[in-house]
């Protein structure tokens, strides 16, 4: 049963389970169900995992050894195991693995489970399938682990003394679960001992194990270890009273604590507030060196060194959930700490410091607790001890994270600790400890956003980390070092593994750099340093020289004199000495140095250092161009050239710059740095030239003697390419130009600097001549702006033009005062009655200053100015006073509350406004709306009458006292309401106050409500992919009061990241007062992984409410669809993965074409949905245009995720009209009765005559038969008790799996053994083979498109040439040219297998498909099935199948066999039935095999064998062990007697044979009167020999020849009857010969004997409950599917279906010729038998009852009905089984072999395939025309319309 289960097991996991990745990508292995614990051992690097339901065993790469199964069983927590049926609360209940222990030395693994009130099992280590160790019958003893998925388990290996006895135990700790055992701790043993039983407690110790105390502490374990004699457990736990806050403790007691005396707990506080209170995971491991140091020098460790032991922990905080953190407590101060208070206990009554420092918390006895006569020893107490909260042993946290910290595992290189954490969101950090500890990375590996598991293991070389998450184990490197290429991007990782290898130029650990241990050649990559060139001498050098240079290089590596030093500059490499930190060598030559770029007078060029070829730094060396520093400012060249850095001189008389060259000297020769000297012009006057006059300017010129009687031009850019002479005044040193008349009215100034040249030559002479050009008229439009401006620019308002211009451009006087002034606007317009706001006046000409304003009138009122807002001449603002009061009514003024604005300026100028100023009273009347929530954030409209009085600035709102902020002011008011500051929310209505300006309040009593916030209660789903677009439903209450509700996220910036993520946001799609519902928002793609943690609130107007429930997960993945016909039953299985983190069925989407479709089942790996019933369009317009075969995107839509899946098309039937289907059907039907009556006739008369014969012949030899039947009985009987136990299995020999295919799908044909695809042989010539190997690729690719292979078939069919033959040919050929793309092969045979069905169907004849193979489908099935099968006919079916072979041989051979008739006396064929009864004997025989030794083989014959025969029976025995096809054949081997001392050769034939008239009979053993135990010498000849190779005589051998009329035990009947009738006679031998019925009682003997090897054989094939093939289930279900779809199919069709399917088409084809299957020869007289077996079986397989068969068989009807209710094989599965099967044989095959003869084919069809193709629009879109044509050119130059 095990066994049995075991084989169950390993079905359903085949996916398994077992992902083995490709070179690069990380070792992975998945499980089904969730993982819950990871072990592993140390000695041999296996991990042992205990998942739901499943125990595996992995080696170090994570490939799976061996599985176990543990669940799920029946089992109920109320039921006490063991559970069998008398527990009717039982059900199937899943197994979760509560503890995995290593027990190396024992190879045991301890395996707990939550089953059966958490009874453990032991394993075998080595085999995890094995188990050593189970029972459910001892009781309460046995509960060890617990039977609750929430309560934690730790374990821990130890030993326990007991007098002389070393026994194994471990040591348990657990959390309380309501059915398990009442111990906290418990010590069970491994073996049985005394009164112990295996995993019984051997330790009572009430004050840990006692019961009352467990619901209050709430313990959760989560570590325990061992150290230097004690066992530590650590877990969190309450203090036992109401408060429900945990803390964290570590418990230690000695190992071998008979009564748990020594159990001590210490309190660990992570941060000096314990904000950090929960424990998660830990680790222990030494520090390293610097981790030890910077904690010894923090003081809050003690001291610690390298080689202790500190133990690492994750925890989580009660206070802040989102936050976690980790805290380092090394043992040392762990167990001081323990031992001051167990001191405390002994010496001072367990005071320390005048306070108490020690509790009992499991003891109702703690005032007695530290009584000095309890005193047992320094590590012995009489109860448990706890530390006080304040004496804990407290730690700072070395790292926070806002993710929780769930797993963490520390290592150590060079002396550095690395922490690597897992997160909950499927992270792990890697984290250097150090001082300042920093999270420099993350493990490679994809993140699945699952929990990281606390088991987070070192692999044995510590080199790999496995990271376990909730279904994975991923095996990811330490580090990555080498994936940099750079020294920079190596020391960026700042990694403690990683270090720039210098003298290799890669990036290693340490102790994978070659001269590591030399100085500076490894750089570690923490310190941030690489190899750097700290400067050169001489830092530059012209590119005109050549030199040497001194790179100094501090850092360079140690290197020995074989070591090749160089410099590369650019490509010019040059040798290279070394001394110290410094560097020398050559420079290139000045036509090695790339050309001076423009626009700088310095070229770059590259620098590298390079030892050995390996590049150990690099720079950059100037190279510098002084002729080129002109052409930085080429208006003073020589300036520019003596004042560059390069240090460059200028030669006056060439007018040149070149490098300072100390041997040249002369007055025209101007030094670096000596600009004075240069010949210049200089000091321009004027420096002011105004725009649109000309005015000369002079200037100065020096050091221009070189100059003299020169002429000279001056110009610049805005003159316009023109340049003017220079006039030189006499005997001075100036000079003058006339000016120019400038153009510009883009600024109002703009540098102007002029350049001169050297008419003559045309070279520009040094001139720093720079002037402002400046406009009046821009920026002064009025006559005020005009005046302001600076007198030196000489403006002046030009009444004439009304502009600003210079002064001298004016011809028209000049007016002393500017025109009035003029108001062209006003703002406000409107204003309050009580003023007091500001007016802002807009004009012209209102003064220069602010003090010309004298006077501002509004409306008839005073309008003080706000001198600090004025704007020269354009713009005046006043604050106005209240309004002149109305006179009384009934006095006949008008109401002057409106009127101009007029203001005066200096000069008793003055100017009034057209537009008018009206005072106002503004009435605010309503609020709405009237209620909003106290956080403020409601948009509340104030209406009214008169509100846009003043301005928005002016106008301020209040909310009972609260401001409310102004976003819009006009006819209504806009604001939002402030959060309301009281303590308690009023429950009156408020006073909302509108301010204009400072005078003005209005109030609308009773108009706003503050009422309480509104509340979240729940908000369903709480995920959600990346994508977004998922509905979230949020109730609650208080809704109805929010205005603008919105989802939002907000990632945090991680470690690695300093900019702040964007913040998503998402509106609320609808509202009421109970409900929010929104579209999640989109989380930006580069998030995917999640790895920074996300804020998700919702924002309702100013109520911030934290969904931290919500999880946002990565979007799903889609695999290609396997199946893209749509069916009638129209459902689409779409795979993938990660379907199920966030989405349901409900809710999601999908798309074929235009139509949606039903998306029924939504599983994490799978989507079904339902098509259509009719085809829909295309989605959009171009996708109709382009739609090829009817092709329609297939898309799936998860929230605003799309994902176009794949292509799909509708499967069509073809309509055949009801004229022909009438005729078809009728006319055969006619022809069938006329057939059948004139048969029925005619065998009626011959059975008439037939039974005249029989009667006869039994009245004439009554006595006869009567003697006859006797006899048969008796052998009968004699057969019946004979048993077959001497059958010799030996080695099956199974074909290799190309002879297998090549038998099936080749022998059948016409030149079956010649037939090239066995032959594997193709006549092309040589100098053809690469021209014909290419186009049979191109035709391998073409018959890779869908569209032209089925348009290929199909037109084959259409051809009547094309017969059964053929069609079974071409498609055995097809199989094997598609044999390395299974999957395509099997898709192509669907979508033929769905067009034949529904031709059959709607032919009215379902029940003829696949009856025989007469399309090219029917034979590509029997193929496929033949392939699948290949594997269970070698693991299941084979072996019985072969037994059944060899037994019927056997069977067959131990009576006479007629070597010429082919009968046989022993058969089960009545036709093949040897009908006389003739006398022989066995013999046996002692074979001698000559030159093989003196070994002599017995071997059984019957002495009526012809030689033949006996050599066949010899070769078989002699050679049992070989197969058939390595045997010498018959014709090869001479068999000599010797009786004497002379041999005789035997053969069948020779001159001794014995002659009945011209009859010869074949030779026997008894003719040569061979005797029993006679020595035969079997000899092997190099010839075949003939009967009559060794006669002397040639006119003998001519007599021999004369005539073939031989037989061997009886002669032809025909011949028997002429023989009679020439005699005239029947009372001769012919009265005794009986008739053939009397024999056929051997048929039931033969049959009794080979029953149970028959029954074997169909037991092996048609027994549901054993192992079944893929393909067959998968088969079944599409044949399911689609009688599903079909109205009439009723059952019994799909029975015949099924039938002609599998058992009709292989297994018949299989049992009738073994020799497919098998190395063997099959006889025609075996053959003849097995033909009836295999007619037995199809007789079985239909459903019509038979009440006779020569074979009984065990029952047939249950078969298909248990494959039914297997499990189904889904789309996926079955292609990766067919990608298996072809990525391991399809190299065998003869492929190019096949595509060669399906060529012929499509040669031979041509004309009739390009026609097909030319009409098909799909093949047209393809060029699948052309395609074909361009083989056809290639493989045979046949003329194309290329």
């Amino acid at each position: 049963m095990e066994r049995w289960w075991g084989w169950c097991f390993a079905l359903v996991f085949v996916a398994a389970l077992c992902y083995r990745p490709s070179h690069g990508e990380n070792a992975v292995f998945s499980s089904e169900t969730l993982i819950n614990n990871v072990v592993a051992d140390p000695h041999t690097g296996r991990l042992y995992v205990g998942a739901v339901n499943a125990i595996y065993q992995l080696n170090s790469d994570l490939n799976l050894e061996f599985q176990a199964k543990t669940g799920p069983k029946k089992d109920n927590r109320q039921c006490t195991p063991p559970v069998n049926d008398a527990c009717e609360e039982a059900v199937e209940t899943n197994n979760h693995n509560k503890l995995l222990l290593v027990h190396g030395t024992k190879d045991v693994l301890v395996v707990c489970g939550s089953l059966f009130r958490g009874i453990c099992s032991l394993r075998n280590l080595s085999k995890v399938d094995h188990q050593l160790y189970f029972s459910d019958n001892k009781g309460e003893k046995s509960y060890v682990a617990s039977a609750e998925e929430g309560v934690s388990v730790v374990g821990v290996m130890s030993y326990f003394t007991e007098e002389k006895d070393n026994l194994t135990v471990f040591l348990v700790a657990k959390g309380y679960g309501s059915h398990d055992s009442t111990k906290l701790i418990s010590t069970r043993i491994l073996q049985d001992h005394r009164d112990w039983v295996v995993f019984d407690s051997i330790i009572e110790a009430s004050a840990v194990q006692a019961n009352p105390f467990v619901l209050l502490y709430l313990h959760d374990f989560r570590f325990a270890f061992k150290d230097r004699g004690f066992v530590y457990f650590l877990f969190s736990r309450t203090l036992g009273v109401q408060d429900t806050k945990n803390f964290t403790f570590i418990s230690r007691m000695c190992e071998n604590d008979h009564f748990y005396y020594s159990y001590t707990e210490l309190q660990l506080n992570c941060s000096a507030t314990n904000k950090y209170n929960k424990v998660q995971a830990a680790y222990v491991a030494t520090p390293g060196k610097a981790l030890a140091q910077s904690m010894t020098s923090s003081s809050q460790y003690g001291t610690v060194s390298a080689s202790d032991k500190v133990l690492f922990v994750t925890f989580i905080s009660d206070e802040d959930p989102s936050t976690s953190a980790m805290c380092m407590y090394p043992l040392k101060a762990i167990n001081d700490k323990l031992v001051q208070i167990i001191g405390a206990c002994y010496s001072n009554s367990g005071i320390i410091d005048h306070k108490p420092a020690v509790y009992s918390p499991y003891s109702s006895k703690s005032d007695e607790l530290c009584l000095s006569n309890n005193q047992c020893g320094a590590e012995f107490l009489p109860s448990p001890l706890a530390s006080k909260a304040e004496f804990a042993l407290t730690a700072e946290p070395s790292l926070t994270h806002k993710a929780h910290l769930t797993a963490v595992a520390v290592a150590e290189e060079m002396g550095h600790a690395v922490a690597f954490v897992g997160t909950a969101t499927g992270e792990v950090l890697k984290v250097h400890l150090s001082a300042h500890p920093e999270v420099y990375g993350r493990a490679a590996g994809k993140v699945s956003g699952d929990k990281v598991n606390k088991n987070l293991l070192f692999d044995s070389s510590l080199e790999h980390l496995y990271i376990t998450t909730e279904k994975k184990i991923t095996k990811v490197p330490v580090q990555a070092c080498q994936q940099e290429t750079s020294c920079h991007s190596c020391i960026g990782l700042k990694d403690p593994y990683c270090g720039w290898c210098v003298l290799e130029g890669k990036c290693t650990r340490k102790q994978d750099c070659g001269r590591s241990s030399e100085l500076n050649t490894w750089l570690w990559s923490p310190d941030g340093k690489c190899v750097q060139i700290q400067g050169f001498n001489p830092p530059n050098l012209s590119c005109k020289k050549t030199d040497q240079v001194d790179i100094s290089i501090p850092a360079l590596p140690a290197l020995r004199p074989s070591d090749d030093l160089q410099c590369v500059f650019g490509s010019f490499f040059t040798g290279a000495v070394k001394h110290g930190g410094q560097v020398t060598c050559s420079l290139p030559d000045p036509v090695e140095i790339p050309a001076t770029p423009d626009q700088q007078d310095f070229v770059s060029v590259p620098m590298r250092i390079v030892v050995n070829s390996i590049e150990v730094t690099s720079g950059k060396y100037d190279f510098y161009n002084c002729a080129a520093t002109v052409r930085k400012n080429q208006n003073t060249p020589c300036i520019a050239c003596v004042t560059s850095k390069w240090g460059c001189q200028w030669d006056a008389q060439t007018h040149s710059c070149s490098d300072d060259d100390h041997n040249v000297n002369g007055d025209y020769i101007i030094k670096p740095q000596q600009s004075d000297n240069c010949p210049q012009f200089e000091s321009p006057e004027p420096a002011l030239i105004p725009v649109g006059y000309q005015i000369p300017i002079s200037f100065q010129g020096r050091n221009l003697d070189s100059y003299m009687d020169r002429t000279f031009l001056i110009g610049t850019e805005l003159m316009k390419h023109s340049e003017q002479e220079v006039a030189k005044e006499e005997e001075t040193s100036k000079f003058r130009f006339r000016g120019y008349k400038f153009e510009y009215d883009e600024q109002q100034e703009v540098n102007v600097s002029f350049h001169i040249k050297d008419r003559d030559t045309e070279r520009k002479i040094d001139s720093t001549l720079t002037v402002v050009l400046y406009s009046c008229s821009v920026g002064r439009e009025d006559c005020s702006l005009c005046k302001h401006a600076d007198s030196k620019y000489q403006c002046v308002w030009c009444a004439a033009s009304h502009s600003c211009v210079y002064r001298e451009l004016c011809r028209s006087p000049q007016p002393a005062q500017c025109p009035n002034p003029e108001i062209t606007d006003i703002s406000p317009r409107y204003g309050p009655l009580n003023g007091r706001i500001s007016v802002t006046i807009k004009g012209s000409n209102m003064g220069i200053k602010k003090d010309d304003i004298k006077k501002i009138t509004v409306a008839g009122v005073d309008c003080i100015h706000q001198e600090d807002r004025y704007s020269v001449s354009t713009s005046v603002v006043c604050e106005i006073g209240p309004a002149k009061r109305n006179p009384p009514q009934d006095l006949p003024f008008e109401r002057t509350n409106s009127g101009p604005v007029e203001i005066t300026v200096e000069g008793e100028r003055s100017g009034t406004s057209q537009v008018y100023f009206t005072y106002r009273d503004p009435e605010p009347r309503t609020v709405m709306p009237e209620r909003g929530p106290a956080a403020g954030g409601t948009v509340i409209t104030i209406g009214g009458k008169d509100l846009d009085t003043a301005t928005k600035e002016d106008v301020a709102v209040t909310v009972g006292g609260v401001p409310c902020e102004v976003l819009s002011f006009g006819t209504e008011i806009t604001c939002k309401t402030g959060r309301y500051r009281g303590q308690k929310v009023p429950s009156d209505r408020l006073t909302v106050t509108v301010k204009y300006g400072t005078n003005t309040t209005k109030d609308i009593h009773g108009a706003y409500q503050y009422s309480e916030n509104p509340k979240i209660s729940d908000y369903n789903p709480k995920a959600s992919f990346i994508c977004g677009g998922r509905k979230i439903v949020v109730s609650g209450s208080g809704f109805d009061l929010i205005q603008r509700a919105m989802m939002k996220v907000q990632p945090s910036p991680d470690e690695f990241s300093h900019n702040s993520p964007p913040e998503e946001v998402r509106e609320a799609l609808s509202k009421n007062d109970t409900v929010l519902q929104f579209y999640s928002p989109i989380v930006n793609s580069s998030y995917e992984t999640l790895s920074q943690s996300l804020r998700i609130y919702l924002q309702l107007d100013n109520v911030i409410e934290e969904l931290k429930s919500f999880n946002y997960h990565p979007n799903p993945t889609f695999n290609e669809l396997a199946r893209n016909v749509i069916t009638e039953t129209g459902i689409i299985i779409v795979t993938g993965w990660g379907f199920s983190k966030a989405m349901t069925a409900k809710e999601a989407q999908a798309f074929v074409g235009d139509a949606s479709c039903h998306v029924n089942i939504l599983q994490d790996d799978k989507l079904i949905l339902e098509a259509p019933s009719s085809q829909p369009r295309a989605r959009s317009k171009r996708q109709r245009r382009d739609t090829v075969n009817d092709l329609l995107e297939l898309v799936v839509k998860f929230g605003h995720g799309e994902w176009v899946v794949g292509s799909v098309y509708y499967s069509r039937k073809d309509d055949i009209p009801l004229a022909i289907i009438i005729p078809a059907v009728i006319i055969p039907m006619l022809l069938f009765i006329a057939v059948s009556v004139y048969c029925y006739r005619r065998k009626s008369q011959q059975a008439e005559r037939e039974y005249e014969k029989v009667k006869h012949q039994l009245e004439n030899l009554e006595e006869s038969v009567r003697d006859r039947c006797k006899k048969e009985f008796t052998d009968l009987m004699i057969e019946m008790e004979d048993h077959t136990s001497d059958l010799s299995e030996g080695r099956i020999p199974f074909l290799d799996y190309k002879t297998y295919t090549n038998r099936n799908f080749f022998l059948p044909s016409k030149d079956g053994a010649n037939d090239p695809m066995i032959t594997g042989k193709l006549q092309i010539p040589e100098a053809r083979r690469a021209t014909v190997a290419q186009a049979l690729n191109q035709f391998s690719n073409l018959l890779n498109s869908k569209t032209f292979l089925i348009n290929f078939i199909h037109t084959l069919e259409r051809r009547p040439d094309f017969n059964a033959r053929s069609r079974g040919y071409f498609a055995s050929l097809l199989t094997v040219a598609l044999h390395g793309k299974l999957e395509y092969y099997t898709d192509i045979m669907r979508t033929l297998l769905l067009e034949l069905m529904d031709e059959h169907v709607q032919n009215k004849n379902p029940k003829l498909m696949l009856r025989r193979s007469e399309t090219v489908v029917e034979r590509m099935l029997c193929n496929w099935m033949s392939i699948c099968l290949y594997q269970f006919l070698r693991d299941t079916a084979g072996e019985p199948l072969y037994k059944l072979f060899k037994a019927l041989k056997h069977q067959i051979e131990k009576g006479p066999v007629d070597a010429k008739m082919k009968k046989a006396k022993y058969t089960l064929n009545d036709t093949g039935l040897l009908g006389d009864d003739v006398e022989y004997s066995v013999l046996t025989l002692q074979v001698l095999v000559h030159g093989e030794g003196p070994d002599v083989t017995p071997v059984k014959v019957l002495n009526c064998d012809t030689i033949s025969q006996v050599k066949e029976k010899i070769i078989d025995q002699v050679y049992r062990n070989l197969p058939y096809s390595q045997r010498p054949k018959v014709e090869s081997v001479a068999l000599e007697w010797r009786p004497g001392s002379t041999g005789q050769i035997l053969s069948d034939l020779d001159l001794t044979s014995q002659k009945e008239g011209r009859w010869k009979r074949l030779n026997t053993l008894a003719h040569y009167n061979v005797r029993d135990n006679a020595t035969l010498v079997l000899s092997r000849v190099l010839h075949t020999q003939s009967f009559h190779q060794h006669q002397d005589s040639h006119e003998e051998k001519n007599a021999l020849l004369e005539d073939d009329n031989t037989f061997h035990l009886v002669r032809q009947p025909d011949e028997i009857d002429e023989v009679k009738s020439k005699r005239g006679s029947m009372k001769d031998k012919a009265m005794t010969k009986a008739i053939t019925e009397i024999y056929l009682t051997r048929l039931l003997s033969v049959k009794g004997t080979l029953q149970q090897f028959v029954d074997n054989f169909f037991r092996s094939v048609l027994c549901s409950s054993s192992v079944v093939p893929p393909a067959v289930k998968y088969f079944f279900d599409f044949l399911d599917e689609q009688a599903q779809r079909h109205d009439n199919v009723d059952e019994e069709t799909l029975h015949i279906w099924k039938t002609n399917s599998l058992p009709m088409r292989f297994w018949v084809n299989i049992l009738r010729n073994p020799h497919f299957i098998f190395d063997v020869h099959v006889t025609e007289v075996v053959d003849a038998s097995l033909h009836v077996i295999a007619q037995t079986f199809m007789d079985a397989c239909t459903k019509t009852e038979h009440k006779l068969s020569r074979v009984r068989i065990s029952p047939f009807k249950d078969y298909y009905r248990g494959i039914r209710q297997m499990v189904p094989v889904s789309d996926q599965d079955m292609n990766t089984h067919l990608a298996e099967v072809s990525r391991q044989h399809t190299d065998k095959l003869n492929t190019q072999v096949a595509l060669n003869q399906l060529y012929q084919f499509a040669s031979k069809y041509y004309d009739v395939i390009i026609q097909s193709l030319d009409e098909d629009p799909a093949a047209q879109n393809k060029q699948l025309t052309l395609r074909l044509q361009q083989v056809a050119a290639a493989l045979e130059n046949k003329v194309t319309d290329l």
